[in-house]
């Protein structure tokens, strides 16, 4: 097993296709095949299985591949650092639920590192997809909440994906609605004022589990949910159907606009803001003073 073949197995997945990751690694399309079919044979493993429309990972293949982004990762980091061009742009991703802060977050370290620099990614995503895209290296950090309900799922889910949980800091519960709402001015909102009015819920596609909401008490029998796919479209519907939602209460009214409050929710449950890597991994530089600005939102919650 060279390092080559582990750079090839992780381009193909990646890719999805033998031509394309061939091209993308300028290699002929039948040596890339045959590197991949000698590892496999060495293996004992079959990583993919080959058809018309494209290939298809296999479990063990998936399993394999965790290791080998991780090996092909620290050699890219080893090579960035010691041998390639120091002007070459270094890269960071992050995925995240559909939180305001962490784009805030993102902002303000957006402007602490110069462009000319680095190449930096955001990506608002579904709550599977953020423990996926952490695992698969297209992001270094995925930012998300755990609590006593979804805790013990999720934490296995993302232990068995080779990920760890990184806890920021605790909140509250709070009602997010538009200052319009006729609960805007309570200092406090039980569950049964609530009930006239639609729970909004984002989209999980599916993986639609209630532990994979990314509300907090899912469980509750709300006699109205609507569900939507992206915070903007969430603002629309508090604005025009007086819906709420319930999160950690963090607002962040520079991008959500001022015309939202947050007001506390009647009850005792509160919830963990934390973030995910990949275990056993060092955060990067940028990585680090990410986790830094996040952090600060501890005294805002």
């Amino acid at each position: 097993m060279t390092l080559s073949q582990l750079v090839y197995v992780v381009t193909v997945a990646e890719k999805k296709s033998m031509n394309k990751a061939a091209a993308e690694l300028f290699v002929s399309q039948p040596a890339l095949s045959g590197a991949i079919r000698d590892l496999e044979e060495e293996l004992h493993t079959q990583i993919f299985i080959r058809s018309n429309k494209g290939i298809v990972i296999t479990a063990e293949g998936e399993e394999f591949l965790s290791y080998a982004r991780q090996i092909v990762e620290i050699n890219q980091m080893i090579s960035e650092r010691y041998i390639e061009d120091k002007r070459r742009k270094k890269k960071f991703s992050v995925s995240m639920q559909h939180y305001s802060f962490a784009v805030e977050a993102f902002i303000e370290l957006g402007k602490k590192f110069s462009m000319n620099e680095f190449e930096l990614a955001v990506y608002e995503t579904k709550t599977y997809d953020v423990i996926e895209n952490v695992r698969d290296s297209r992001s270094e950090i995925g930012v998300l909440y755990l609590n006593d309900f979804n805790g013990k799922a999720l934490n296995k889910i993302i232990t068995e994906n080779g990920l760890e949980f990184v806890p920021l800091f605790d909140c509250g519960i709070s009602v997010y609605l538009s200052g319009k709402h006729p609960l805007a001015a309570r200092t406090k909102i039980s569950f049964e004022e609530l009930e006239p009015y639609p729970c909004l819920s984002f989209e999980q596609g599916d993986r639609n589990a209630f532990y994979f909401a990314e509300e907090v008490l899912s469980t509750l029998n709300y006699k109205q949910i609507i569900k939507a796919n992206d915070r903007a479209t969430m603002l629309n519907l508090m604005v025009g159907l007086k819906g709420y939602t319930l999160c950690s209460g963090i607002i962040c009214g520079d991008l959500n606009g001022g015309n939202f409050v947050s007001v506390p929710f009647d009850t005792s449950d509160y919830m963990t803001i934390g973030y995910i890597k990949r275990k056993s991994m060092p955060l990067s530089v940028i990585g680090q003073e990410y986790i830094q600005i996040l952090k600060k939102y501890e005294t805002i919650s």
